[in-house]
């Protein structure tokens, strides 16, 4: 008679079969993660990149550089800018540099060339006539509105805004004036209630004030206090027309300051970008 009962199956003894020994993969560090090396501008030894300046945070600090260099006419137009350099300036892979150096494109700080790599953006006579006339009307239609809609407290916030720009006229580099000069034209528009104006505008404002920084004559103030001022008053006023008329000579006036003449640097690209 055959045994039909199920068979028991040995467990077997953990005494006699061990695992096999797997040894351990090498850690990997994600590109955040990893401690960067930079060189010290001054003493070209390698210095870590802290741990906070990875990620977004490095990119913004390459795009940062970047961009004031620009606009304090360090960087000239035309002027490369090789992914390999930056990559050894602040010790990153060139997957960061070249992210950083989409953000500048975007804003037309630098052109992105096929083959050829960036190089800091060269606005064309015709190019720069054609941004400055998209301006003047974009800002005259911003400016109807704006006097339609202005409340008191709109005009406040305005003249204090005018104020700040007095006091840093003549106190602080010419990027920071520049900056605070281009703002003043955002928070006209923001008067406007129309945010695809706004819209439109801020990148006019962004190319225009590249244009200024890269061609106009050092130590001129690209946005005049005073023609600020006029233009507030005539906004209170509720002189739309008037308002309208201030702006175009404004923005004419600037124009008319800008000479597309640029020589080209003989310094090194860390020096142009400030880092020795």
């Amino acid at each position: 008679m055959s045994d039909t009962s199920p068979r028991k199956t040995a467990k077997p003894s953990s005494r006699t079969r061990k695992p096999p020994e797997v040894s351990p993969a090498p850690a990997r560090q994600s590109r955040a993660g990893r401690p960067r090396v930079r060189h010290d501008a001054l003493t070209d030894a390698p210095a870590l990149v802290p741990d906070g300046e990875v990620g977004e945070d490095i990119i913004a600090r390459i795009y940062q550089t970047v961009f004031d260099s620009v606009m304090s006419q360090r960087l000239t137009p035309g002027t490369k800018l090789p992914e390999a350099a930056l990559c050894e300036l602040f010790g990153v892979g060139r997957t960061v540099v070249q992210k950083a150096l989409q953000k500048l494109a975007h804003e037309h700080i630098v052109e992105l060339r096929p083959n050829r790599g960036a190089v800091v953006a060269m606005p064309t006579p015709e190019e720069t006539r054609e941004i400055f006339q998209a301006r003047r009307a974009l800002e005259g239609a911003i400016m109807r509105l704006a006097v339609q809609n202005a409340t008191r407290a709109d005009l406040a916030k305005l003249r204090r805004q005018l104020k700040e720009e007095h006091e840093v006229m003549h106190s602080y580099a010419q990027t920071h004036w520049a900056r605070l000069a281009s703002s003043f034209h955002m928070r006209v528009a923001e008067l406007s209630r129309n945010a695809t104006l706004q819209r439109y505008l801020s990148e006019l404002v962004s190319r225009c004030s590249l244009i200024v920084a890269l061609h106009e004559p050092a130590g001129y103030a690209a946005c005049e206090h005073d023609e600020h001022t006029h233009i507030v008053d005539l906004i209170e006023r509720g002189d739309a027309e008037g308002a309208v008329a201030a702006m175009e000579a404004h923005l004419l006036s600037l124009e008319e300051h800008i000479h597309l003449v640029s020589e080209k640097s003989g310094n090194s690209l860390a020096r142009m970008l400030g880092m020795e």
